[in-house]
């Protein structure tokens, strides 16, 4: 009986991430650790995502359940994840599209038992707003995003003196950020990566519904980033904001760290085998993200950039349709021949947690997707900054100028989403190298790996029993508790 009135006592947490694997993964390590408080949690996504959770449900000891919803038959949507969008030009329109699986979610909302306590939304999901008022839960935002960045962008969202000014101003005049812990300065030519009226309409509704919602769950953790912390809890007007971060932590061994996301491309024997025969912190990890379209030319550079590094290196090619081109200047240049065993080439998905936890990586040349980021910072892996779009020029920002954990391969614009071949180089093999060597062999080097290692044992520790991460999952699952006596008082 007794158990039977703690399973009832306990809250049931509806989590809702968008289709993209950055933004899959961090969902569902979150929802392990919502499980191991003795949460019940039900992740929602479409048929073709829902393999990529199997993991999760290899633990019975964990209540977890996957729930699938499906797109409307007459609208025809075949590309059910952001990852396989054949180009980022319909990277918009994806967004927009996903606010089809509102009646689906809102139909499986009533079949579930027990009634969901509260709504856990991607923030790229704002209809999941209208879900929780019609039920009356509160709606909490899952940002996969630094502090940093929600400070920033908060108030180029309420600021419209400073949106002004940089859209007045030449396309690399930096114009500075106000009010800000540090002199943080943006370009027009990075900040703009799409003007596409859909999108903006997204981004608009994106900010209405993360204002109206009852709190706040990010990925990252208090001693990273405390200033910016601060300063988001009072640009926001709230104290419902929980940092759980870093959530890869929740992946102790070697098997929750593989299956982490898609089917890795190379066995996990294959790849620590050829680490263990590295020396500790040699080799690069070259990742520039799952969702991100590269010009084939843009890749040419960062080959000859590691080929001429002569470090060992491992090297992440994301499948595509442009990949074709990509593959045909490998062969001809017999690259991987030419490396003789110093590199790895691994085509498709790598189980990059597994990668950067392991003592002979040196170095992560990464887009900057925060994912990546908190994922190296978590692991003490010091980082070549190549920033695309969107959060990630400011995460570089963060990396860089505020952490001093890395050096940037200089960037001076974004990638306009479907424009990647059109724009081709803009970084040089020169730069990607040089970056590298500040990074591996520069004055500074020592100081960029103490400072990310001492991060990597915060962050360790606030992921611990007693830790500011581990307790804030313990206030807020107390807290959607209590909601559910007294009802929330904001959706």
């Amino acid at each position: 009986m007794a158990s039977e009135n703690a399973a009832a006592a306990a809250p049931h947490f509806l989590l809702l991430p968008i289709m993209a694997q950055g933004h899959l993964i961090p969902m569902a390590d979150f929802a392990k650790l919502l499980a191991e408080q003795g949460v019940k949690v039900t992740l929602v996504t479409t048929p073709q995502n829902a393999p990529r959770f199997q993991s999760l449900l290899s633990k019975p000891a964990l209540q977890i359940q996957i729930q699938t919803i499906s797109f409307p038959p007459e609208n025809g949507i075949q590309c059910e994840n952001f990852d396989s969008l054949p180009s980022l030009e319909l990277g918009a329109k994806f967004f927009a599209d996903t606010s089809l699986l509102r009646g689906p979610t809102e139909e499986l909302f009533q079949r579930l038992s027990p009634r969901p306590s509260c709504l856990v939304s991607d923030m790229a999901l704002p209809w999941t707003g209208g879900i929780a008022r019609k039920f009356n839960v509160p709606r909490l935002v899952f940002y996969s995003l630094s502090c940093f960045y929600l400070r920033v962008i908060t108030t180029l969202r309420t600021t419209t003196d400073v949106v002004y000014k940089i859209m007045a101003a030449a396309d690399l005049e930096p114009v500075t950020i106000p009010d800000l812990p540090d002199p943080v300065q943006i370009t027009k030519a990075k900040l703009i990566f799409s003007l596409d009226p859909i999108f903006m309409d997204w981004s608009a509704q994106m900010a209405k519904a993360d204002h109206e919602s009852y709190g706040f769950v990010l990925n990252s953790f208090q001693d990273l980033e405390p200033k910016y912390l601060s300063e988001f809890k009072k640009v926001t007007g709230s104290k419902k904001v929980w940092c759980v971060g870093p959530v890869s932590l929740c992946n102790k061994d070697t098997m929750d760290k593989t299956h982490r996301g898609d089917k890795s491309a190379i066995g996990e024997r294959e790849c620590l085998e050829w680490l263990d025969k590295q020396d500790p912190s040699s080799v690069i990890y070259a990742a520039l993200g799952s969702t991100c379209n590269v010009a084939t030319s843009q890749m040419i550079e960062l080959g000859l950039a590691l080929q001429a590094s002569n470090r060992p290196f491992i090297w992440v090619i994301r499948q595509t349709n442009a990949t074709q081109g990509l593959e045909k200047w490998l062969s001809e240049h017999n690259f991987e021949d030419k490396a003789n065993g110093r590199g790895l080439v691994v085509r498709g998905w790598a189980p990059q947690v597994l990668i950067l936890s392991h003592p002979a990586i040196g170095a992560f040349v990464t887009h900057c997707g925060w994912n990546s980021t908190i994922e190296a910072i978590a692991t003490g892996v010091p980082m070549v900054a190549w920033p695309l779009f969107a959060d990630q020029m400011f995460n570089e920002m963060l990396i860089v100028q505020i952490l001093k954990i890395g050096a940037s391969v200089g960037v001076e614009k974004c990638y306009a989403w479907g424009a990647e071949e059109e724009i081709g180089v803009q970084v040089k093999k020169e730069a990607v190298i040089d970056a590298i060597e500040k990074v591996m062999d520069g004055e500074d080097k020592e100081g960029m790996r103490r400072r990310v290692r001492e991060f990597a044992e915060r962050a360790k520790a606030a992921t611990e029993d007693g830790g500011s991460s581990h307790l804030n999952v313990k206030l807020l699952i107390k807290d959607i508790m209590d909601q559910g006596h007294s009802g929330p008082n904001k959706i």
